[in-house]
């Protein structure tokens, strides 16, 4: 049975942790063939919340014809692996763009952004393995589940790539082909859990396989994406790349508490990072996307911009609106539409 899309939070907001209703309807609808196995809320065939913990969703689908449909932009519960056995696809996060390929393998991590399909879904068979590692943002330990039997150093490599280099697209090899091929065979046929035990042991078998392709790789390890500096960076990112932010009720203790920090190091980090306190960060935010309103060929009023920007008032917004811009909202909204 499939269940409805998880939901999380992050940022105060409420995230889809996956867009999977597209592709829901797409294979209800026969237009491709999907197999799925998953923990919790996620679509798919459940797996016994006792067995293999963290290992939120994998499956495969296997589409014959361009589809009408793609997976929107959204974050995950944990690292994804997706791997094209054949076809093309495209996949990107908001850094990277690439057209997947025969053998191509992405890699996602919890708080990177990302979509497929550009728009739409290609002719394409595509696998992928979601996993939890107990963390949403990039300064924090990764916990793999203990059932991951790869020794401590090699558990402590593998982590330490994967989070020290934010390389969206890797060449794989025949041994990985093989094993997400095993993972789909497994998931097809599984009974009632019948097959859990050889689904832990490929899992496994994965692991080691990309840790000894990345081995062979010259990946550049870079220890700043793993840094409080960092998470902060992303967060100041998203309030200026997704207007939606801007309209929460946001403080700075909910601010510091949405990128895992305490009031002392987030304030250091953004004052560092942009020579602004937060709240006053916040509030060019505001303003510089209220002026994009402003600029727009709409009958918006102003008050409801103001709102839509997280300002309780339309005079408070037009006190601050005029200090930082020279001029009243309505004055900056007549001349940019006059072209003055």
């Amino acid at each position: 049975m499939w269940k409805s899309i998880p939901i999380y939070t992050d940022h105060d907001e409420k995230y889809r942790a996956d867009s999977c209703k597209p592709l829901l309807d797409a294979a209800a609808a026969g237009h491709l063939e999907l197999a799925v196995i998953s923990h919790g809320h996620y679509p798919g065939h459940s797996l016994p919340a006792e067995v293999l913990p963290g290992l939120k969703m994998f499956g495969f689908w296997d589409a014959r014809h361009e589809q009408n449909w793609g997976l929107q932009w959204h974050r995950n519960e944990g690292i994804e692996f997706t791997f094209l056995e054949s076809g093309s696809v495209e996949f990107a996060s908001p850094e990277q763009r690439h057209t997947l390929r025969c053998n191509d393998l992405a890699i996602v991590r919890p708080w990177q952004r990302h979509c497929v399909g550009s728009p739409c879904i290609t002719p394409s068979r595509l696998h992928w393995l979601l996993l939890d590692v107990g963390v949403r943002r990039p300064h924090q330990d990764w916990k793999l589940p203990p059932w991951l039997v790869l020794s401590p150093a090699d558990i402590s490599e593998v982590t330490k790539i994967l989070r020290q280099n934010e390389q969206l697209v890797w060449k794989t090899n025949p041994e990985i082909r093989r094993c997400f091929q095993a993972l789909a065979r497994l998931t097809l046929a599984d009974s009632n859990g019948s097959n859990l035990s050889r689904i832990g042991l490929a899992v496994n078998e994965l692991f080691l396989l990309i840790l000894e392709m990345l081995r062979q790789q010259d990946v550049s390890l870079d220890d700043s994406l793993v840094t409080s500096r960092r998470t902060v960076q992303l967060f100041l990112d998203d309030l200026r790349a997704h207007p939606e932010h801007l309209e929460l009720d946001w403080s700075i203790e909910k601010m510091a508490a949405s990128c895992g920090l305490g009031v002392t190091q987030f304030i250091h980090h953004v004052k560092s990072l942009v020579n602004l306190t937060p709240l006053h960060y916040l509030v060019q935010c505001r303003i510089d996307f209220a002026a994009t309103q402003l600029r727009k060929e709409s009958a918006a009023r102003i008050t409801d911009i103001a709102l839509q920007c997280g300002f309780g008032s339309s005079q408070y917004f037009a006190t601050v609106f005029t200090r930082r811009m020279g001029c009243s909202p309505r004055e900056y909204r007549a001349k940019n539409r006059s072209g003055s």
